[in-house]
Order: structure tokens, then C-alpha cells, then sequence
């Protein structure tokens, strides 16, 4: 059995329903003072029938080996990933261009959590991450992505290059980020069928990889250092074609109109 810890990913794991829960233990130390954010992910436990079990906050952080659950550890079955068969099976909605993200030996969980976060922010159909090579899908992953590993379609696959060859005959356009590449980010056409390709921290893409892609984009630095943390880089890219993406809908299927003040705060800026 898995365990998810802490207050974002626990709620997004009851809210999706991709998985089934065992049990909700809560820190008994917390549990009897008031918290308003405690209080709702316990509520929507027991609405959907989730035991809910008391223990101290030192057996919690034993279930997670980490002090940072919040007070709250979920223990679910453990999650089946989809292939990559899966993900292209998909038609995107009329109009639309897939989009997907694959990660050539993300190796640092907090860095995997943190893109899954922003590829499920960005409108991403799915990503693809090796067998060998890469950080798993842990609990620590799952909290850096504040839930949203929980929500977005993640297929694993053996080999990482012939994934994207596979792709390619879909008639999909592979495009990696590298600090070589011959194309600004922002100069590239994202409105089409594409898969973006992150590499390694440091490293960078496998050099198979690299000659697999079909463009290589880079980030301009203004700085003195030569390129950005992959989850940052990831997200700067994943956004400007979001954005690209959004302008390009025709005025009958206009973006999702932003809440107004009376429905609540806004979402985009979170811890």
C-alpha cells in the first residue's frame, strides 16, 4: 500500500477518485485543535465513506519517513500507470493540438512533483517517464506536486527514445529544451501536435534523445549562468505555449472565463 502525505495532495487524491483509499490517519496533536483546511479535507473524507484513524505525529512520520505531512497521511492502493498506447488514444476536442511532456531522467523527486504540477497547470494530455533513470512517482514527489499527480494522465515506458519515435509516427512534433538550441522558445509554433522533451538536471537530454527531436529550443540568459532549474525551465516553456494556444481559439470557443470576485479566490499562485 502507497502512502500520500499532507493537506494539498491528500485532497486532490479524495477529489479525483483516481485511486481507491484504505484509510486517513490524522496527527492526534492537530486533530484536536481547530483548522479550518484540516477540517474540510476531513469533511470530504467522511463524505465518501474514508476511514479516518488518530495516531501521534511521530508514528505519521514514521508511515512517510518525513516530518512535512501536515498532520495528514492517506494510504492508498498502490497506482497503475498507463502506457504510452494509452495516452495516444486520446483525441483532443475539436480544434485542439495534444500536447504532452516527457522526461529523460528527471532524477530529483521535488523536480518531478514540481513539473507534474505545472504540466497539470499548463493543460498537459499526458507525460511520459522511463523505467530506469528516473525519480519514481513517491510520496515526496506527489507533495511537491501539491496534488496534481493525482490528476494527470502519466504514462512509463521502457525505452524513452523509441516512445518518441513511436510519437513521431503519430504525427507528433518532438521538441526539446536545450541550452544549445538553434530556435528562442518563444520564436517556436507550439500550435500543433507536440511533445516536449525535458533532460536531466544538469546534464540535459541523452544525446540519443537530443537527435531523436525533431527542434531543439533554448531559453535566452541574461545572467551569468548559462540555464535555469529543469522545473523552471519546464514551466517557462509549458506556459508560453499555453499561451500561444489560448490566443490562437477562435471567438466561439473563447477560454474559460475567469471567477468572479463573489465565487471565491482565485486560483494560480498556491504553496
Amino acid at each position: 500500500m502507497e502512502v500520500l502525505y499532507g493537506l494539498h495532495p491528500v485532497e486532490e487524491a479524495l477529489r479525483s477518485g483516481s485511486r481507491p483509499l484504505d484509510h486517513i490517519s490524522v496527527a492526534r496533536e492537530r486533530e484536536s485543535r481547530r483548522d479550518p483546511r484540516l477540517d474540510a479535507v476531513l469533511e470530504l473524507a467522511r463524505a465518501k465513506g474514508i476511514r479516518i484513524a488518530s495516531e501521534p505525529r511521530e508514528q505519521l512520520a514514521r508511515h512517510c519517513r518525513t516530518d512535512a505531512h501536515q498532520g495528514i497521511v492517506a494510504f492508498l492502493r498502490e497506482r497503475k500507470l498507463l502506457s504510452l498506447e494509452d495516452l495516444l488514444e486520446t483525441s483532443p476536442p475539436a480544434g485542439e493540438h495534444r500536447f504532452f511532456l516527457a522526461l529523460d531522467g528527471i532524477e530529483d523527486p521535488h523536480n518531478l512533483g514540481a513539473l507534474l504540477r505545472c504540466a497539470d497547470g499548463a493543460g498537459i494530455d499526458g507525460v511520459l517517464l522511463p523505467e530506469r533513470r528516473s525519480a519514481p512517482l513517491t510520496a515526496a514527489a506527489c507533495k511537491a506536486s501539491a496534488g496534481a499527480s493525482e490528476h494527470i494522465r502519466i504514462a512509463q515506458v521502457v525505452n524513452i527514445t523509441r516512445a518518441l519515435e513511436t510519437m513521431k509516427r503519430h504525427n507528433i512534433w518532438i521538441v526539446g529544451l536545450d541550452e544549445r538550441g538553434a530556435t528562442e522558445y518563444t520564436a517556436f509554433d507550439f500550435r500543433q501536435d507536440i511533445c516536449l522533451v525535458l533532460g536531466r538536471e544538469g546534464s540535459g537530454l541523452h544525446d540519443l534523445v537530443k537527435r531523436t527531436c525533431d527542434h531543439l529550443l533554448r531559453i535566452p540568459m541574461a545572467g551569468s549562468v548559462n540555464s535555469l532549474n529543469v522545473s523552471v525551465a519546464g514551466a517557462v516553456v509549458m506556459y508560453e505555449a499555453m499561451r500561444q494556444r489560448r490566443e490562437s481559439r477562435p471567438p466561439e470557443a473563447p477560454a474559460t472565463p475567469q471567477p468572479s470576485k463573489a465565487a471565491g479566490p482565485r486560483k494560480g499562485l498556491g504553496s
